[in-house]
């Protein structure tokens, strides 16, 4: 099932242990704490937000608003670069570094640059013209892969495996994906897979209560993920849910353990239902910006990723790195959040987000 109905529903280097393959083995051993590979550590992920009255506010406002930011750092660069300026080989070299500045990244820039060259090249422009243009050439990226996370009745449940670092907000995520497909009528469970963090469990349970999810907890504090996800997706079977969320580790001080880790929960799962995980979903926060790029990179190397969901937009400048993720990997953007209602998380539709971005309406 797609997301289509979402706009009016939610309105308002050492080498790792062996890991044993038995389904119910030993928690892994504690993973190291060493520091991060990446340059910013993303922030502590925030409680799971109560539910909200509807919206009074549209959800392109509300993007728009929460791209605010995003639009300054952007918008005010390029005006005052070519206001009232011909568009020669010198202007577009200094465009092309302005948005690379603003975290579009330099491939999606070189070809928005170029698109501004074959099209414009030697006129003069206006500010309005700038934006127009640019939000045109942005959406032109943005379209392939703006897709719907899609769940598919026939597989009951179908698997959803949400990775990412950390505090990119998996398991709000969870819970607020959980909240419309259980308003949907689907049957819904949560997997608290990141047994290490017992906020990630409490949030989960939480949420869990409030949407009436079937909600599998780990044993205890470090017990083994991959037992868990395999007894979880045997009992949904069994009961008929139609959805299975499964929250992940995200603590990458050691790649190595957490490869493995991700690896034995799709290995033990698979005994279950060979097609699973049917989705992997990575979640990533907006105010990292290029570091964003990167952890793409490193998840790609762990799991086949199949998707995207990007959050934070309304806490960063760096908004952006949306269309450089587009055009480096061109992997389906599902979703994308702008705040901490339930209703801020939403499908992501190229053409909003490329004029959001550039302050259009």
């Amino acid at each position: 099932m797609a997301l289509r109905d979402f706009f009016g529903r939610l309105r308002g280097g050492s080498a790792p242990q062996p890991v044993p393959e038995h389904p119910q083995a030993e928690a892994p051993a504690p993973l190291q704490d060493a520091p991060l590979p990446e340059p910013e550590a993303p922030p502590a992920e925030t409680p799971p937000p109560e539910a909200e009255a509807p919206a009074k506010t549209g959800w392109f406002a509300r993007l728009k608003a929460g791209l605010s930011r995003s639009t300054a750092k952007l918008t005010e660069s390029v005006v005052s670069l070519l206001h009232k300026r011909r568009l020669d080989d010198e202007a577009l070299e200094e465009l092309e570094e302005t948005l690379i500045t603003a975290d579009l990244g330099v491939a999606a820039s070189r070809r928005i640059v170029e698109g501004f060259r074959r099209t414009r090249f030697g006129k003069e422009v206006t500010d309005e013209e700038v934006k127009a243009a640019l939000a045109d050439e942005i959406a032109a990226i943005l379209e392939p892969v703006a897709q719907p996370l899609e769940v598919i009745p026939a597989r009951a449940p179908h698997v959803v495996l949400v990775v990412g670092v950390n505090g990119t907000g998996k398991t709000t995520t969870i819970a607020k994906l959980g909240r419309h497909y259980a308003e949907q009528g689907l049957k819904v469970g949560f997997v608290a897979g990141d047994t290490f963090r017992a906020a990630a469990v409490e949030q989960l349970q939480v949420w869990a209560g409030r949407t009436s999810a079937r909600f599998f907890a780990p044993s205890k504090p470090g017990a083994d993920a991959a037992g868990l996800a395999f007894d979880a997706l045997s009992t949904a079977r069994a009961e008929g849910l139609d959805l299975l969320l499964v929250d992940t580790a995200g603590r990458l001080h050691n790649k190595s353990a957490l490869m493995e880790e991700l690896r034995k929960i799709i290995r033990v799962i698979k005994r279950v239902d060979e097609a699973a995980p049917h989705s992997v979903l990575l979640v990533l926060d907006a105010t990292t910006g290029q570091n964003a790029v990167q952890q793409v990179k490193v998840f790609k190397e762990m799991v086949d990723v199949t998707g995207l969901a990007v959050t934070k937009l309304d806490g960063s400048a760096k908004g952006g790195v949306v269309v450089a993720l587009a055009q480096e990997f061109g992997l389906p953007v599902h979703v994308v959040g702008v705040g901490e209602k339930a209703e801020d998380l939403r499908p992501f539709a190229a053409r909003d987000f490329a004029r959001g971005l550039m302050g259009l309406d």
